[in-house]
This record gives structure tokens, C-alpha cells and sequence, in this order.
């Protein structure tokens, strides 16, 4: 823990060095600070929130989800219709522009969704697959047909990696260059991108609901230390950051230039297991990882009470959710048995840690004393937050907290990404279970919802057995901002509402 608390001198320090090259003077810019840096604005190559919570104000998509985070609402697609037998749905594209001026239209639509389906950069395209042909009929309808009936489609359309995209400068550009500057749909424009540091955009004139947006401009600042991105918005060097730690909560809430806003999320923290590492492969070895880890203690030390005890991949109060899931007890003992049993005692892991995550730090110390406690070392390796991702991408860990929010309202989506298919190694766990798998793809094809509703209480049931990753805890969003700043919001999602924040 001596790398985990800074001190205040050091921390201020730090802040006037991070954000003296800010510009941001205009009172119409508003800036966030936020741990890592984005990594691309292609939509279709990303599972990030780092970049879905940026880009869905770059972008829009043909169907929203509502504040309320519980109903899909029109976004681009202002009315569509589906036929009796469930396989064509009709879009009728509103009147809008890109931000280059030129016309966006059903063929752009359609381009975008074909191009997350077969792109063989597509982290997204099992969900697509399902359609069969997507085709501009004219400039302003769009008509799909699909493959076959499925009760998640209309979700999926507001997923943020199926944002619209320019089908000419996409062709124009190519995929690196659009990647890094795009042609926007959404109500911000990216302006400049300086990696590692920031993104900067400006408002969208040509946006469709460019009334509607109060703000002159966005800069996204990275600031990876926890403690001192707070400091910053103390000093008021930062009208606002996200991932607040859970320890500064109430000293926050009594500072009277702050507001603290705690959203409800779909957030669920879990520890990722990497089952193509040696002994992790077997699954009483990850039941006794489970059986090894006091989620309680982990959750009274480390949120504060804020956060609650997690017993499915599928966030508590979102659809299908299974709340009498199986949740092992802590006991260090019956740990050591199953692994006695399995041939794993004095097992030892690398368990990967964003540095300066305060929230992931913390839990790493108290995840390193319980296993320790079954006989299971754990060696901490802290690694930069622009690092990590690729580690984990790349297989280089044996465990690793990280964490999951809902892109859409139905739970076909992180099902399919968590444990249905082979494109993400099963979200970096290379977890396989081909019944598993084919439960997925039939859940997403049912339309009762009864019947649907227990393929999906069967496909809890299973994860828990085989332990594809720990499930550790749900928690809210907890952001902070200056006095001086209205309607800065999360819906259940993690989009934040851009359009509606104002800057007095």
C-alpha cells in the first residue's frame, strides 16, 4: 500500500503539471478528467467505456436508450416499423448531417451496420450477425432483414460501437485516419486528440439537435492517479471528473464549491481469470479461487458501503437478472482442499493492477492476504493504465480486476461478449464451454419471454459453475463537479447526456 496514498504536496504538484497545458478558458468548455486516455474513435474496434463514453457524444446511433436507462427512445431513426413475421424492420432516417456538411442518409445506415458485421476488425460482429441484408431502399428509409427472428435486434441498434458512420469518408479516409479524427454524427466534434493527454472537441453545428446542446466544446483530460484528479477539481483546475474512489465520497460531499453525483449503474466489478494459464484451466482450481476471496470484506473495505456483494454477470435490477444465483462462502479451507484435489496447492499467480486506481490497488492488497490464507501467492505487477489493456488483451496476466457496464438494455450483449463466443477469448478469459455457447445463441433467438427469461437463469447458473471469471461486487457511478456546472449525468449505461450539460 506505500505507492497507494500520496501526499498532498506531491499530489498538488502533480495536478498543476498534468493540466498547465489546458486552454480550456472559454466558459462554454467543459472539462472532464478521467483515468486513461481513448484509444481509437472507430467504433467498431473497441470494448472500452474509455471510448464508448467519449464517442457516444461524437456519434449518434439509429435507436437510443432513454436517461431513464430503461427504454430505447429514436435517435437518427426518428420511426420504424417490423413486419408480422419478425424479419424486416424499417427505418425511416430523420433529416440530419454529418459535421462536414454532407447529407446523412439510409445508405450511411446501412453501411455502418454491415461493416460492424463483417469487418474483420469488428470486436461486435457476432451480435450482427444475425442480419441477412440492410439496404437503403431510398435516401431516408432503411430496410433490414434478418436471418431469423431475435428478441435483442432494436438493442442492439443503440449499442455505441453501432454508431453512424460517413460511408464516404470512411472510403476516403481509411479506417486509421477516420479513427483518429472522424467525420462526427453526434452533437461534439472531435477537434484535436493529443494521446496520452486529451481530447478536445467543439460543438456540432451541423449536429441534428444542435439547439439542444449548451456547451461550446469538451475536453476529455487524462489524469490516471485517483487522488490527484480529485485535487484537481478541488482547485477548480477541473470543472469535473469520473471515477471518484469511494474513500473520498463524504469528504467531498461537505466541500461547498463540489457536487457529488451518484448515478445508478450497471457496473459489476469481477475478477478476470485467465483459464489458458496452466492450473487455472481446471475449474475446481477457480472454484477455490472463488471460495478463497471475501467479497463482503471486500466490499465494506473498499466502497465504503456504497458498493453491494455481486452474484451474476448480469447487474442486479437489470433484465433476466437471477437474484437467488449461487454464491460460494468464504471459507480458505474447503479452498485449500479443492486444491489439494486438483493438484494445485502452492499455486502461485501474477495478478495485473492499473497503478494509480486507488479502488484497484486497495482490493489487489486484501485479494493478496485471502488467497494467501488458502495457500495461493499472489504476485502484484502494476502496470500504467495504457499498458494494461493490451496485457490483458494479449493474455499476459493469470488474474485481474476489471470491470463491466451494460451498452444495452438487453442481456443478449454481455452474454454473448462474457461467455458466448471466441472472437475476445470470452472478454480475455479464454473461458469455453460450447453448451454454454450454444445457449447463448438461443437465447438471443427466443422470443418468450418466459422461456428466454430461464435460458438466461440457466446461463447464470453455469458461468457461476464454472467460474468463467469471480463476480466481486455492483456499484453506482460517482462522479464530481463544480458548483457551476448543471445536468452532468450518467444514465444506467454510462452515457453521459453532453448535449444537456450547461457551464455557468
Amino acid at each position: 500500500m506505500t505507492n497507494r496514498w500520496k501526499s498532498i504536496g506531491l499530489a498538488a504538484l502533480l495536478a498543476g503539471l498534468t493540466l498547465s497545458a489546458s486552454y480550456a478558458e472559454a466558459a462554454g468548455v467543459l472539462t472532464i478528467g478521467r483515468r486513461e486516455d481513448s484509444t481509437t474513435f472507430d467504433p467498431i474496434k473497441t470494448a472500452q467505456n474509455i471510448d464508448n463514453w467519449v464517442f457516444s457524444n461524437v456519434y449518434d446511433v439509429l435507436i437510443r436508450v432513454d436517461k431513464t436507462g430503461t427504454k430505447l427512445e429514436p435517435g437518427l431513426a426518428e420511426s420504424w416499423t417490423v413486419s408480422d413475421d419478425g424479419l424486416t424492420y424499417t427505418f425511416k432516417i430523420r433529416d440530419a448531417k454529418f459535421s462536414d456538411g454532407s447529407p446523412l442518409t439510409a445508405e450511411d445506415a446501412a453501411y455502418s451496420l454491415l461493416r460492424i458485421r463483417d469487418d474483420a476488425a469488428s470486436l461486435w460482429s457476432d451480435s450482427y450477425k444475425v442480419i441477412d441484408t440492410a439496404v437503403a431502399t431510398d435516401a431516408r428509409t432503411l430496410t433490414i432483414k434478418l436471418k431469423n427472428q431475435s428478441a435483442p435486434f432494436l438493442s442492439t441498434l443503440a449499442l455505441p460501437n453501432a454508431s453512424v458512420i460517413s460511408k464516404k469518408g470512411m472510403e476516403s479516409l481509411g479506417a486509421d485516419a477516420y479513427g483518429e479524427k472522424p467525420i462526427a454524427s453526434g452533437a461534439f466534434v472531435v477537434e484535436e486528440w493529443r494521446r496520452g493527454d486529451r481530447v478536445i472537441l467543439k460543438k456540432n453545428p451541423n449536429f441534428w439537435q444542435a439547439d439542444r446542446v449548451k456547451l461550446d466544446g469538451v475536453e476529455w483530460i487524462s489524469v490516471p492517479d485517483d487522488n490527484t484528479r480529485m485535487l484537481n477539481v478541488q482547485a477548480g483546475e477541473l470543472d469535473t471528473a469520473i471515477f471518484v474512489p469511494f474513500s473520498r465520497v463524504e469528504e467531498l460531499k461537505k466541500d461547498p464549491n463540489l457536487n457529488v453525483g451518484i448515478d445508478a449503474s450497471t457496473r459489476e466489478d469481477h475478477l478476470l481469470i485467465n483459464h489458458a494459464h496452466g492450473a487455472l484451466g481446471k475449474k475446481e482450481v477457480r472454484q477455490a479461487l472463488d471460495m478463497a476471496i471475501d467479497k463482503k470484506a471486500i466490499v465494506d473495505t473498499v466502497t465504503f458501503g456504497q458498493g453491494t456483494v455481486a452474484n451474476s454477470y448480469v447487474p442486479k435490477g437489470a433484465l433476466y437478472y437471477y437474484a437467488d444465483n449461487l454464491q460460494r462462502p468464504y471459507d480458505p479451507e474447503k479452498a485449500k482442499e479443492l486444491l489439494a484435489a486438483a493438484g494445485a496447492s502452492d499455486l502461485t499467480l501474477n495478478y495485473l493492477i492499473r497503478a494509480g486506481d486507488e479502488v484497484d490497488e486497495q482490493t489487489a492488497v486484501l485479494v493478496q492476504q485471502q488467497l494467501q490464507k488458502a495457500g495461493i501467492t499472489a504476485n502484484l505487477q502494476k502496470v500504467d493504465p495504457s499498458q494494461e489493456w493490451d496485457m490483458l488483451v494479449a493474455g499476459d496476466y493469470d488474474i485481474s480486476v476489471n470491470y463491466w457496464t451494460n451498452d444495452i438494455l438487453d442481456p443478449d450483449q454481455k452474454t454473448t461478449f462474457v461467455l458466448g463466443h471466441d472472437s475476445n477469448n470470452n472478454y480475455l478469459t479464454n473461458y469455453k464451454n460450447e453448451a454454454v455457447k450454444d445457449l447463448v445463441a438461443k437465447a438471443r433467438l427466443e422470443l418468450d419471454p418466459k422461456k428466454r427469461e430461464q435460458m438466461y437463469v440457466d446461463l447464470q447458473k453455469m458461468a457461476k459453475d464454472d467460474v468463467n471469471w469471480i463476480d466481486l461486487y455492483y456499484s453506482p457511478y460517482i462522479n464530481v463537479s463544480r458548483k457551476n456546472i448543471e445536468n452532468f449525468y450518467q444514465n444506467p449505461l454510462g452515457r453521459f447526456f453532453l448535449e444537456d450539460t450547461v457551464k455557468n
